[in-house]
């Protein structure tokens, strides 16, 4: 039952005892109430429309001469905490993930403006290549033509881990010595790089997919929707960003 996507990997999708999950809960929950696949499908475009609007805010900042880096990087910053309270806190996830998808909005917004000044055009390609990948995740999981095998989940779960290390490691290092990541520029190798992380980010959909199913398969309370929304919502972001990421780098070799 591990998922790749750390803000899965919790006692919420770990315990089978329903009783067991609603210890301590907080009383506002309806328990007689069950997670549905149609309930998170709702939940996450709900998420996504909160992000796209809060989004817009940092992007006609940006283009109207003003610096959103402020409240981009405080958007982050919230969005993060959030999630870590969350991860603890599950049955506040009606309440969290909404207010992830207005933070993390920001952070979007402005990236993506900045992005797109300095290369126009890039910011509907990497939402189109976010969403292509998307569906055609979707489409294989839900015809089984990719099922999710313990082989399957440890090689991603290991990739992603290595990848998240590779990240701290070096923005930590960074900050404090002259050392230039491999993955920055626009060599072949970084390009490289950047894809075989894409395609991990793209695997990670595929986990989320099978744990949304097994929350259903049992029984998980009703706010697990928008705690599952909001973890999808994670590995969406995470695909985006790469993918502009990536663009860029192709760009700038023109």
């Amino acid at each position: 039952m591990n998922s790749n996507n750390p803000f899965f990997k919790n006692k919420a999708f770990t315990n089978t005892s329903r009783a067991e999950d609603t210890v301590h809960e907080a009383k506002v929950i309806d328990y007689n109430q069950t997670m549905s696949v149609s309930g998170t499908i709702n939940k996450s475009f709900l998420m996504l429309i909160l992000l796209v609007a809060s989004a817009a805010i940092t992007w006609i900042m940006t283009f109207n001469g003003q610096n959103p880096m402020i409240i981009a990087i405080g958007g982050a910053i919230v969005g993060f905490v959030l999630v870590l309270i969350a991860t603890f806190k599950p049955q506040y996830s009606t309440f969290l993930a909404p207010g992830y998808a207005i933070f993390e909005g920001l952070f979007i917004g402005g990236i993506s403006a900045i992005f797109e000044v300095m290369y126009p055009g890039i910011v509907i390609q990497a939402v189109s290549c976010t969403f292509v990948t998307f569906m055609v995740c979707f489409g294989l999981y839900k015809y089984e033509i990719v099922k999710v095998t313990e082989k399957f989940r440890s090689v991603v779960i290991a990739a992603t881990l290595a990848i998240a290390t590779y990240y701290l490691i070096s923005w930590l290092l960074s900050m404090f010595t002259s050392f230039q990541r491999v993955d920055q520029g626009n060599s072949w190798m970084s390009i490289g790089i950047s894809v075989f992380v894409i395609v991990i980010a793209a695997l990670n959909l595929f986990l989320d997919f099978d744990q949304i199913e097994k929350g259903v398969q049992q029984k998980m309370p009703k706010y697990m929707e928008w705690y599952s929304a909001m973890g999808l919502m994670i590995t969406l972001v995470w695909l985006y960003i790469e993918f502009l990421r990536l663009l860029s780098k192709i760009s700038s070799r023109d």
